[in-house]
């Protein structure tokens, strides 16, 4: 199992832009074949070098996350993620 986890900081950190935020990245669920499980999770801290929102997903291969990236679905919610985001950071790795 392919797991890729991405950190985002938001341009606007407030409680509303953090809500949709976690909404629109939530509304992928159940619909991109190859997303195998997401979740979403928002920092409590809020400290200056924290990010506001770690988003978590699964596939069964690379070439699944691949087509999820190309996904309908995930290019519009890129397109609003590439709007409110300030930074981001990621890793992906390979489960046994």
């Amino acid at each position: 199992m392919i797991t890729n986890t991405l950190l985002i900081k938001l341009k606007e950190r407030n409680n509303e832009t953090i809500k949709k935020t976690k909404s629109m990245l939530l509304s992928m669920e159940g619909k991109i074949e190859a997303l195998r499980g997401i979740k979403v999770q928002s920092d409590i801290l809020h400290g200056a070098s924290s990010y506001d929102i770690l988003l978590i997903t699964h596939f069964d291969s690379t070439e699944d996350m691949d087509a999820y990236l190309i996904d309908p679905v995930h290019v519009e919610v890129s397109k609003y993620i590439a709007g409110v985001i300030e930074s981001g950071a990621s890793v992906c790795y390979e489960e046994s």
